[in-house]
């Protein structure tokens, strides 16, 4: 038997753009105020009405004190860092599987990143992984809920407590998913979610971060818009508790963009609910396929699946992961993602030339483990990235039922032409 083309059109983009940004995007352009920020203490510090009311919304409905508005996650986990005021050679350990601006956020600030290995159900940090790294001089875990889920926040919190560390969240890809019925991004010291342009909801470029804490608060709001020149106007009662790494630049979300995540935010509850049904149909219609793991949903998560990630148990098929991808492909299917990360492979760890030829920030620290940087130090990550793992970008189409049947049909077709089906 031979491979056939099961779908011959191609799968709709997502696309959550409507009517609705596109008249609020229009309103701002009308008043010809595209922003209002000021890079001085007053009026204009916080930016304008776009933004501060799109801040106090977001807010309210992560259920947050502060909510932080930037223009883009990478600014936001910048800030993050920068407002925990730490010392240049100090280490915080981040999971070996994210976007990399997670872990440059952390050298930005002369800090090290001590790479975590995964779990292999769930692909978020590893408590255990994260454990046996912690030195002298971590003082901080930068967790990240990948794929749509949570990491093990319970265990997580516990390890920071017993370390005295910070914690951040980085839950740019898994907006309204919940640990426990609270939503993602709110129970660390700073947490947050990303508005880029192929997430669940975006304004173009973007991102929001969340805080409980008002010195932190104020700390990524004084990074975010040149606070170095800021703190010279302040008054006294108003500073923030150190002065410290208080380097500003411009972080700034402009109006049409806040206008157009205010509208997104009240389409978010019913895209992300959109995602979790398709990722409940697929895993119905794909369940029983010989060698071919489905995604797990920890105990008392809910998952708003931006990737619907399948695992290959290549014992049982005989072939390779890209033999398997390729005829899926081939068949119909949308192009799908081999592996993700191994951040701690990347060149500019493996050779610590970040800042040149000194090795800062690593010099200052005589007693990191340079293992961290090399093969076999996250071998969960490195097999599942190398050899068994693909992603189904669910974030990047439309999907209708009719979508989602064609996917599962395409999966049974290439498991039949392989013989793999009982």
């Amino acid at each position: 038997m031979e491979l056939k083309k099961i779908r011959n059109r191609n799968f709709e983009k997502y696309n959550s753009i409507g009517r609705e940004e596109i008249d609020a995007a229009q309103r701002v352009l009308e008043t010809g105020v595209l922003s209002a920020f000021v890079g001085a203490w007053g009026d204009g510090f916080s930016g304008g009405q776009q933004v501060q009311e799109m801040e106090y919304e977001f807010a309210k409905f992560f259920g947050v004190k502060h909510a932080v508005a930037v223009n883009s996650w990478t600014s936001g986990l910048i800030a993050a860092v920068g407002a925990m005021g730490l010392e240049v050679g100090d280490e915080i350990i981040v999971s070996t599987w994210t976007m990399s601006a997670t872990a440059t956020a952390i050298l930005h600030w002369g800090l090290i990143p001590v790479f975590a290995d995964i779990d292999k159900g769930t692909y978020c940090i590893d408590p255990d992984s994260a454990r046996s790294l912690i030195t002298k001089r971590t003082k901080a875990i930068i967790s990240v809920d990948i794929f749509g889920q949570s990491s093990n926040q319970e265990e997580l919190q516990a390890i920071c407590r017993e370390y005295d560390l910070k914690w951040i969240s980085d839950s740019a890809q898994s907006p309204n998913a919940t640990r426990k019925g609270v939503r993602l991004g709110t129970l660390s010291d700073i947490g947050g979610i990303s508005l880029n342009y192929h997430k669940h909801i975006h304004c173009g470029e973007g991102g929001v971060i969340f805080t409980n804490d008002d010195d932190f608060a104020l700390r990524m709001r004084l990074i975010r818009n040149h606070g170095e020149v800021v703190l010279r106007d302040m008054p006294e009662d108003q500073m923030p508790s150190s002065t410290s790494h208080i380097l500003g630049y411009n972080f700034r979300l402009g109006e049409v963009e806040a206008a157009i995540a205010r509208e997104q935010l009240k389409k978010l509850e019913n895209l992300t609910q959109r995602r979790s049904l398709i990722a409940e149909k697929l895993t119905l219609g794909l369940n029983g396929l010989k060698g071919l793991v489905l995604p797990t949903i920890d105990k008392g998560n809910s998952h708003v699946f931006y990737m619907y990630p399948l695992n290959l148990d290549l014992s049982q098929l005989g072939v390779e992961r890209e033999q398997v991808c390729a005829a899926l492909e081939e068949s119909g299917l949308f192009p799908l993602e081999r592996g993700y990360e191994n951040l701690h492979l990347l060149p500019i760890y493996r050779q610590l030339d970040a800042y040149g030829s000194s090795k800062f920030p690593w010099s200052l620290n005589d007693s990191f483990d340079l293992r961290n940087y090399q093969r076999g130090s996250c071998p969960v990550a490195e097999k599942l990235n190398e050899h068994t793992l693909f992603l189904m970008p669910l974030c990047a189409y439309e999907l209708t039922d009719e979508d989602v049947d064609d996917v599962v049909s395409i999966f049974h077709h290439v498991w039949e032409v392989f013989g793999w089906k009982n």
